[in-house]
């Protein structure tokens, strides 16, 4: 097991700028996807899955619409992950859309109460008031950079 408490990194952290937001998300990236790994999904996949397993049944083009405006990519890539997650048995697809199958929602709880652990681990020792902080910064960020991306694309 890793140690949780703040290392001196930490204590003399740069300030919040375009790599250091990449850094810390490709590594929390990376632990998600090897555990996905072991159980045979994709980063894609999980992300597609999650809304339908913890939020319920979702009409296919919001689903679409949804993963591909967190994912900034094109809905023929939704399309055909959604057509693995059916493949593999996690979703189904009636007329009134698609939703997490048993198998389905029984895969997003593993593999969330199994990062769950992992985050709490990484989260450990950084007081709540960094953390929201945190939070409020990034929010910013993503919707400024959603902004970005909206005018660089109309």
């Amino acid at each position: 097991m890793t140690s949780t408490a703040p290392t001196a990194a930490y204590s003399s952290a740069p300030p919040v700028d375009p790599r250091v937001i990449a850094l810390a998300h490709y590594a929390g990236r990376a632990v998600l996807e090897h555990i996905l790994a072991r159980h045979g999904a994709t980063f894609q996949q999980q992300i597609t899955l999650r809304p339908l397993a913890a939020e319920g049944p979702l009409q296919r083009e919001e689903l679409v619409r949804q993963v591909a405006d967190a994912l900034k990519t094109d809905a023929a890539e939704v399309q055909g992950v959604i057509e693995e997650l059916i493949t593999k048995g996690l979703v189904a697809a009636e007329a009134s859309g698609v939703h997490a199958t048993e198998a389905g929602r029984a895969f997003h709880a593993e593999v969330s109460a199994e990062t769950a652990v992992i985050s709490a681990r990484i989260y450990a020792g950084i007081p709540a008031q960094d953390l929201a902080a945190a939070g409020r910064v990034l929010a910013l960020v993503a919707e400024r950079a959603n902004a970005e991306l909206a005018a660089l694309t109309a």
